[in-house]
């Protein structure tokens, strides 16, 4: 199959930073929009992009796209579209919607529309009338945005944060993808000391050791559209093979997580071993206050306490001040700090050097930026 195009979906925010991935791939004819990199590959793409994508949300596969101001405009443009390309006969097709600042505005109608039509489509097809959906699952969605209508088929199944090392889940977790953000944002390098104060159940040190060994974060999970048979049990084969022969093994890495908490400390070493990383961090209960370091230069990297809820502004803003005062004492370090509390600078005693504007889930947050000055470039000077 000739390439076609596809969608690397991520949150608001770091859609550049998809895409600087997928150029790091070899995927350079792209563009970004808010929420997603639409770019063109074939189908060892799909299997790639899967495996190895650490921002994105999921990869879909961009059927058409055209104006729809009716639903006989829907119906018509979703079926021109060469569903009997991709669909086989016993296919599970749900179909799912979104409709922002569109005339055809009801989400179901738009859902039924589009599932009338490529059975219409599929009809031709394979010359029968009712399809039973007993195969592998296509989740096709249609996107409507100012009356353009966007159909896409989804390629990853449940979200690429996912990577199948968290079976246990502790207070407010971290996304992966974010965690990867935050890290890829910093320009933090395997060869460099990471601490993050506030590990929690781990995400973002065993995020930077997968980094650190060029170990794929999709690679030990699996995808919906493994199960499709125009792509292939043997395309999926070679791209694990490939992404199991590119993982550095022997380096040496210097990544630290602290937590006060003993219970989330336990959950980081049970993640880590899930991820296969275990050797490659230091993992401890430690409160903040008390972190020290060896050396001289560093990254903290961190998601601390955002006091959301009633009643823990006022911890969390004197938390904010003690973080000031110990980072402070790291003078030759740098600082990258996730946080929706607006004044978080005026706590921490510092403004940032640059901060930019990431989503934890629902919840809009500043990613506050510090920059120490670079380390010497003799190796020995380091400590």
């Amino acid at each position: 199959m000739a390439k076609m195009q596809l969608i690397a979906t991520s949150a608001f925010g770091i859609e550049a930073v998809t895409a600087r991935e997928l150029k790091m791939l070899g995927y350079d004819d792209q563009f970004v929009e808010n929420g997603k990199v639409t770019f063109h590959g074939d189908l060892d793409a799909i299997c790639r992009t899967n495996i190895w994508l650490r921002t994105a949300d999921r990869i879909l596969i961009k059927m058409g796209e055209f104006k729809a101001l009716t639903f006989d405009e829907l119906f018509e443009g979703t079926k021109a579209l060469p569903w009997d390309e991709w669909l086989p006969e016993d296919a599970f097709f749900p179909v799912e919607g979104k409709s922002v600042n569109s005339k055809l505005a009801s989400v179901p109608d738009c859902q039924a529309i589009v599932k009338k039509a490529i059975v219409e489509k599929m009809k031709k097809r394979y010359k029968r009338e009712i399809f039973e959906e007993t195969g592998a699952r296509y989740r096709v969605e249609v996107s409507l945005l100012k009356d353009l209508a966007t159909i896409t088929i989804d390629t990853s199944g449940a979200g690429l944060h996912k990577r199948g090392y968290r079976k246990l889940v502790g207070e407010a977790p971290l996304k992966e993808t974010l965690a990867c953000a935050m890290l890829l944002i910093s320009r933090w390098h395997w060869d460099r000391v990471l601490i993050d104060p506030f590990c929690g159940t781990g995400t973002i040190p065993i995020e930077a050791a997968m980094i650190g060994l060029n170990m794929a974060p999709g690679l030990k999970r699996e995808f919906s559209s493994e199960a499709w048979g125009n792509i292939g049990i043997e395309r999926w084969k070679r791209a694990r093979e490939e992404a199991n022969d590119l993982i550095i093994h022997d380096r040496e890495l210097r990544i630290t997580g602290y937590d006060i908490d003993e219970k989330a400390i336990s959950m980081a070493r049970y993640h880590a071993a899930n991820a296969g990383v275990e050797k490659y961090i230091h993992l401890q209960r430690m409160d903040m206050e008390n972190v020290s370091s060896k050396y001289k230069y560093g990254f903290f990297i961190c998601n601390p306490p955002y006091g959301e809820r009633i009643g823990e502004r006022k911890a969390v803003e004197q938390l904010y001040r003690k973080m000031g005062k110990v980072f402070n004492k790291f003078d030759t370090w740098s600082y990258y700090v996730i946080t929706s509390h607006q004044e978080f600078e005026k706590f921490f005693g510092r403004k940032a050097d640059k901060k930019r504007k990431l989503y934890n889930g629902k919840i809009m947050c500043n990613y506050y930026q510090f920059f120490g000055p670079p380390p010497p470039k003799n190796k020995e000077q380091l400590t």
